[in-house]
């Protein structure tokens, strides 16, 4: 029997995953959002393909059509912050149906929303579901690198960074970055965010109003996986400059040398092992010569380098959400992220013979 899979957010990221569900074998048998630019359509249409007799409705009615369906999952690719995205996941909860998304603070949210964990977790453990967070992260800067800590023999420090081009995804992103401050600016409006000590760092993380960066969750999720126990973990910006001027179109301005074209965002982590991570995203305005990066060392016996230059972030986040589908729907109840859950495998059956096997 399919894997019945209802798609919540029906954007950028939906076109993908709901081709892959198809292609995977699986169906769409519902499909929610908030724009008045896609509720009523046909989603064959958002996919760019033949109709497929599922109509986009506003959001308002997923309760009651995930209650009256039952779909065996449910994808989210809406926001990237858990406070967004907590009532989409609580009503998944509350359905009792497995919900997976894309939300970056999703992927490990504990040592940054753990209120909201806490309380999505008890909801889908009452009504016997799972929620996690998957995407890009899940394979390169998670099951990637504990893989090749795996060969390795003895480990002092992991470091990592992964860029991308602020131009991609929209002026409000560009200017979150600080994109086109002069480093003044940018220390006062940006940085001094996190110029904070580790006693209100956590006050901020215990009432809900911290602002992780994406690495933050990746630095959990990797200590968790490793087995590693965190002592300290603190985020910095660090503003991106250009010895020559760049015209940015999302932002409709020439930056002009020296002045921010983006920012760093580094996470630091120690443990009680003494490994150390650092890890980092940068988000910028880019030079013609620049291209989206991932990048990861591990120091030790020996030392390994990663690199993937110009990776399809979008496809490559899509394609491990509908991969982990199976694991998501045989897995226990609650909020349990994918370093609990098998490692990412490539689907060469329909998606529904994965959990035949499971069973």
């Amino acid at each position: 029997m399919k894997i019945r899979v209802a798609q919540y957010g029906c954007g950028k990221m939906s076109i993908y995953t709901m081709r892959y569900v198809y292609e995977k074998g699986g169906e769409i048998v519902a499909a929610f959002d908030i724009s008045p630019d896609v509720i009523g359509k046909d989603i064959g249409e958002i996919m760019g393909c033949e109709k497929k007799g599922v109509t986009v409705q506003n959001a308002v009615e997923a309760e009651r059509t995930m209650t009256e369906k039952k779909p065996d999952a449910c994808i989210v690719t809406t926001m990237s912050v858990m406070p967004d995205l907590k009532d989409a996941l609580m009503l998944c909860a509350k359905c009792g149906v497995n919900a997976i998304t894309t939300c970056e603070e999703a992927f490990f949210p504990w040592n940054s929303s753990p209120a909201i964990t806490e309380e999505i977790d008890r909801l889908a453990r009452q009504t016997g579901c799972t929620i996690t967070g998957s995407g890009y992260q899940d394979v390169f800067w998670g099951n990637l690198i504990t893989t090749l800590a795996g060969a390795t023999h003895h480990i002092t420090k992991i470091r990592g960074k992964s860029s991308y081009n602020v131009e991609d995804y929209g002026i409000a992103l560009a200017k979150a970055h600080g994109a086109g401050l002069d480093l003044e600016t940018f220390e006062r409006e940006i940085a001094a965010a996190d110029a904070i000590s580790a006693e209100e760092r956590n006050r901020l993380i215990q009432a809900g109003e911290f602002a992780p960066s994406y690495m933050w969750s990746v630095n959990g999720w990797l200590c968790s996986q490793l087995g590693l126990t965190v002592e300290g973990q603190e985020q910095k910006c660090v503003p991106q400059t250009h010895d020559k001027e760049l015209h940015s179109n999302t932002l409709q301005m020439t930056i002009p040398a020296g002045h921010a074209t983006g920012m760093s965002a580094v996470v630091t982590t120690k443990t009680k092992e003494g490994i150390l991570l650092e890890t980092e995203c940068i988000g910028k305005v880019y030079a013609p010569d620049e291209f989206d990066q991932n990048d990861w060392t591990i120091y030790g016996e020996p030392d390994t380098q990663v690199v993937i230059n110009r990776p399809s972030t979008v496809e490559l986040t899509c394609a491990t959400v509908v991969n982990r589908l199976p694991d998501l729907i045989s897995a226990p109840a609650g909020y349990l992220t994918t370093d609990h859950m098998p490692v990412n495998r490539y689907r060469v059956k329909p998606l529904d013979a994965y959990l035949k096997e499971a069973r």
